[in-house]
């Protein structure tokens, strides 16, 4: 156990700010141009994976009695990532369509962007995803400014009122089915999402006898704020410098929704009958105790944790044994790339979820019968 002394102390804090190194190497790129370009999703995905196989698991819990003035050199992070963001991206769209379009060919401001949006998705959404939890109105608005970067400002409503509240079944379009390869999920979970999201929304509308067009419904401000996104890079770029903003947040949505695949994957919740589910359990998330990938994703991993108290910060999400809660034999950055290899992804997980069905499930025997029988989720 990690003393709330301990915790407060800014060297703890200090590896989850790594995340800020990203920014000075986005702007190494579009300087320098050439091979630095591809630093950005190289530094993401390999060097934090590699970081993870020499420095391990870490399986320590933080002292749930920490206060939040406690973890004032954890919460700065996700706040100050905002500002940062907004002037990164736009500043480079500013300086490719400019000064550095001398320099860089039409391939390199491509791949420049595609990790722009690598970073605007495993971090710049990660971070939302922390801010939309908490109970501050001004952090909710922080995590509206994130999502709005990368047109994705609909994901506020479906985690929060679709995803926590039908993971692991059939009303819930975020969690991967059971042998359902990624190429499959993602064009059904853009659509899925977004339905689910506004219907959530015009369903809490409803109970006060409102229609959906009432301006407390928040798709008004989502379509403000991503509109006025869209606007600034047109005004800033001209129209390449709006494609390439739409390019970087369309590679976030793609880093976003391929960890969403490796989070729930073939994990489901027992049908008790009459549309009822059991409770939401550690034992339906896939969990990582990946010590660099969690400094990455300030503990994302400890997925199991964040569905049983999604308002925790994330310093305090607690671990979970492979006893207690599914373990991935990787962190998400290796997990997210075998991913989109679908029969790589099944050689590997495919045996993890027999497992866990054994494990959890024993009386269900055939879960295809039992699938067909009460529609729980589809094979």
């Amino acid at each position: 156990m990690i003393s709330a002394e301990e915790i407060s102390r800014p060297q703890n804090a200090l590896p989850f700010w790594m995340s800020l190194l990203l920014i000075p190497i986005a702007w190494i790129g579009a300087i320098y141009g050439g091979w630095t370009v591809i630093l950005l999703p190289v530094a993401t995905w390999y060097l934090f994976s590699a970081l993870d196989a020499v420095l391990g698991l870490n399986l320590e819990n933080a002292d749930l009695e920490t206060g939040d003035d406690q973890l004032a050199w954890y919460t700065v992070i996700t706040k100050a990532w905002v500002p940062l963001q907004f002037l990164t991206l736009f500043g480079l769209i500013w300086y490719v369509t400019g000064p550095g379009d001398a320099h860089l060919n039409a391939l390199e401001t491509i791949v420049l962007f595609f990790g722009v949006g690598v970073i605007t998705g495993t971090v710049g959404i990660n971070y939302s995803h922390e801010l939309m939890h908490q109970k501050i109105n001004f952090e909710r608005w922080l995590g509206d400014i994130l999502l709005a970067m990368v047109l994705y400002s609909h994901f506020r409503s479906e985690h929060l009122l679709v995803h926590h509240r039908y993971v692991g079944t059939p009303r819930d379009p975020v969690t991967a089915r059971y042998n359902e390869g990624f190429h499959r999920f993602y064009p059904r979970v853009l659509i899925g999402s977004l339905k689910s999201a506004f219907r959530a929304e015009q369903e809490k509308l409803a109970k006060k006898d409102l229609p959906w067009t009432d301006g407390s419904n928040p798709f008004w401000r989502y379509w403000a704020l991503q509109g006025g996104m869209l606007v600034l890079a047109l005004i800033i770029g001209g129209w390449e410098g709006l494609l390439l903003f739409i390019l970087q947040a369309g590679t976030a949505i793609w880093q976003l929704e391929i960890v969403n695949y490796v989070e729930h994957y073939g994990l489901t919740r027992k049908y008790l009958g009459d549309g009822k589910y059991e409770h939401v359990k550690p034992q339906h998330s896939w969990n990582a105790a990946h010590r660099a990938s969690n400094w990455l994703l300030i503990n994302l991993q400890r997925h199991s944790d964040h569905h049983y108290r999604p308002d925790r910060r994330f310093p305090l999400l607690q671990n979970y044994s492979e006893a207690q809660a599914p373990q991935l034999p990787y962190g998400y950055p290796v997990m997210t790339m075998l991913a989109m290899v679908p029969p790589l992804w099944r050689k590997v997980m495919n045996p993890r979820v027999r497992k866990w069905r054994e494990m959890y499930y024993p009386e269900i025997t055939d879960w295809k019968a039992y699938n067909k029988a009460t529609n729980p989720m589809p094979e």
